[in-house]
Formats: C-alpha cells, sequence, structure tokens
C-alpha cells in the first residue's frame, strides 16, 4: 500500500490558497481515479482506491499544515507503512509557479507541513513539490501562500494538477524521472 498526501489547511477559507495545492491534487487523485468518497479517520480526511493494481490510501490532514505528521503518522502506525511508502504533494516556493519536482527526503525547504512530517517519520519519504512562486522577500511569503491563486493562476495550475495525477502511474511504478518529463512536456506553453 502507497499513502499519498496531500498538505493544505481545512477549512474553506483556505480552500483555494497557494498553500492548499496539495490538497488540490489529492481531490483530483480521488476524483480521476475513482476512489472511495472522503471520510474522517487519522485526524484528517482519507479515501481508497487503486491505481496499476497498487492499493493506495489518499490523505489530507485536518490538523493544519504545520501539525501535519501527526495525521500521517496515525496512517503509518495502522497500516504498518514506511517512509519508502509515503509520497507528499506540497506547495514549494523555491520552484517558480507551475513547475514540478520530485525528490526522496532531504530537508523541508521551510515548508512546515514537511517539517512536521519529518519530526515524525524522518525525512526519507517521497515529494513532489509544486511551485507557487517566492513573493520576493521573506516578509511576504506568509501572506503569499496564505493568498488564493488568481484567475490567471488557474491557467498553468489546472494542467499541472491535471498532469501531477495523470502520470501518478509513472511515479507509483519508481519512474520519478519520467513523471517529470511527461509533466513538462503536457504543460508548456
Amino acid at each position: 500500500m502507497l499513502l499519498l498526501v496531500g498538505l493544505g489547511n481545512p477549512g474553506q477559507k483556505y480552500v483555494n490558497n497557494r498553500h492548499n495545492v496539495g490538497f488540490m491534487v489529492a481531490d483530483d487523485i480521488v476524483r480521476h481515479h475513482n476512489f472511495s468518497p472522503w471520510r474522517s479517520k487519522f485526524q484528517g480526511m482519507v479515501a481508497d482506491g487503486t491505481i496499476n493494481g497498487q492499493k493506495i490510501l489518499a490523505l489530507k490532514p485536518q490538523t493544519f499544515m504545520n501539525k501535519s505528521g501527526q495525521s500521517v503518522s496515525e496512517v503509518m502506525r495502522f497500516y504498518k507503512l514506511t517512509p519508502a511508502d509515503v509520497i507528499v504533494f506540497h506547495d514549494e516556493l523555491d520552484l517558480a509557479a507551475g513547475k514540478v519536482r520530485v525528490k526522496t527526503g532531504g530537508g523541508h525547504g521551510g515548508n512546515n507541513g514537511v517539517r512536521d512530517i519529518t519530526a515524525h517519520i524522518g525525512a526519507d519519504f517521497g515529494r513532489v513539490r509544486i511551485g507557487v512562486g517566492h513573493p520576493g522577500h521573506k516578509g511576504a511569503v506568509q501572506g503569499h501562500l496564505l493568498s488564493d491563486f488568481s484567475k490567471a493562476d488557474y491557467a498553468w495550475l489546472d494542467p499541472i494538477i491535471d498532469e501531477c495525477v495523470r502520470g501518478l502511474p509513472l511515479l507509483i511504478d519508481g519512474h520519478p524521472d519520467k513523471y517529470m518529463t511527461q509533466i513538462a512536456l503536457h504543460t508548456q506553453k
């Protein structure tokens, strides 16, 4: 079983925030791959299904971003998963808007959700980093992340989310480079 985690903040006021791009991807995974309906469990919302014959559990922690590790670690303990079984989709300030990078392990890059997950399970989990751009100076970061995507942003955001979801079989089968290439090829203008 693999655990696909979308990071974000719960509640209607955060739905379209840049910080919630992980939730957006998780919702699209559940829709596109015909997973079960979302249900409340493990301090989060979970849905399950299969992709390429692999059992998948999707998770949207409801603990707010900076406590995401609580929910992720509960799921892992229950299903006896290892960090290698976890892929986290999250916003990335240090990538240009619309860029996607995949990596395993490493630092948190200032993302408090990734920081908390690392504190709970270690750093050796997969990450799909979705660029939301940097506002230009450190003092504007929180406002940038907690502001909604603009209507113009959806011109690049919707195709990125679609390709992150459509390409999942490549990522699940252990081909992160092919996954990133497919996203780049199908989202170039």
